[in-house]
């Protein structure tokens, strides 16, 4: 500990600048946190979500789980497991669940509830939001306010994959495949949100991840906004805190559609198709059970301009995640 300085401080600090690390040492009630893993095989045939994580209720209950969405069935599990049985490196992804064990050089599955077995490296480095002192990470400033209902982070925007997983339906392989990786973490997810990402363009180093969500602020509430458009070697960002703005915000049954500005004047308009799903199990500040629906079947076409009006890229992303749930009303209205 630096002399001087409150422990609490000094470990808070650390947390902040590692959001791939696990925030709840200190925690022992009314908090969540997850690691997402995509995994697509390069036939693009097998597309799963993958997620562990550990839930303490604001009554004292707790939880591990591990959680798989397989995304061209739609079906998913939800394996419980005890406390005692989760444990998980502040300082990196190193995350252990029962059997499973996640860390930045793959993932080793024993999910008994899905009939999973196996192991899937990652090929080649992750490619994170990039972290800063005045920016750690996709949460931006954001990400030092205390308290916040939920935070946000975005470990590797691609990467490549090689390894084997036995199902139920015989041995997938994903060799050549490819996938992704982020996380949250708070108090519970936010009570209306659009959240998306797909890195299967044409260009295989191009990504787009984004969301909105109404975030509690002081006695009120305002909409806000993480997208990170990675292209041709860049991250663009189009955030609350850089001062980007949305300009229209559309849904129906079939369609979202966003069209984003940033202060210096380029735009991104998002098209995305709306699939059925499987259903996630997602946290409420009382318990873990909240049903979302999440597809990794959607497409997600993206127009993205420089101030100047030049196109930098008009493609279509495929085997996108896409969540919409809450009270979206108060979404679309929100400013």
């Amino acid at each position: 500990m630096v002399v001087g300085v409150p422990e609490r401080l000094v470990a808070r600090v650390r947390e902040t600048l590692h959001p791939e690390g696990f925030h709840g040492l200190r925690k022992s009630r009314g908090f969540f946190e997850g690691w997402y893993i995509k995994l697509v095989s390069a036939d693009r045939a097998h597309r799963w979500a993958v997620i562990p994580g550990l839930f303490l209720g604001v009554d004292g209950d707790a939880e591990a789980f591990v959680q798989v969405l397989d995304g061209t069935s739609g079906r998913s599990w939800y394996q419980r497991y005890e406390r005692s049985e989760f444990t998980a490196s502040p300082g990196s992804f190193d995350v252990t669940v029962g059997p499973n064990r996640f860390t930045t050089g793959g993932v080793t599955l024993d999910v008994e509830e899905a009939g999973l077995r196996g192991e899937v490296r990652f090929t080649g480095p992750l490619d994170p939001w990039p972290v800063r002192a005045w920016a750690p990470g996709s949460m931006g400033w954001y990400a030092w306010v205390p308290r916040m209902e939920c935070y946000h982070g975005v470990l590797s925007f691609g990467h490549g994959l090689a390894g084997t997983v036995d199902t139920d339906g015989g041995p997938v392989s994903f060799d050549d495949g490819r996938g992704y990786l982020e996380k949250d973490w708070g108090q519970a997810f936010p009570s209306a949100y659009i959240w998306m990402q797909t890195n299967h363009f044409t260009r295989p180093d191009t990504c787009l991840t984004a969301s909105i969500a109404m975030v509690p602020w002081l006695r009120g509430e305002f909409r806000g906004m993480v997208v990170g458009l990675r292209h041709a070697g860049r991250l663009h960002r189009f955030t609350t805190y850089t001062g980007a703005r949305t300009t229209s915000l559309e849904l129906d049954d079939d369609h979202v559609r966003w069209s984003l500005r940033s202060r210096r004047g380029a735009t991104l308009d998002i098209i995305a198709d709306r699939r059925r799903g499987g259903l996630l199990h997602a946290p409420i500040r009382t318990q873990m059970h909240r049903r979302v629906e999440e597809t990794l079947d959607a497409r997600v076409r993206v127009r993205f301009a420089d101030p100047a009006g030049r196109t930098l890229l008009d493609d279509e992303g495929h085997c996108a995640g896409l969540e919409v749930h809450g009270d979206l009303q108060r979404l679309l209205a929100a400013h």
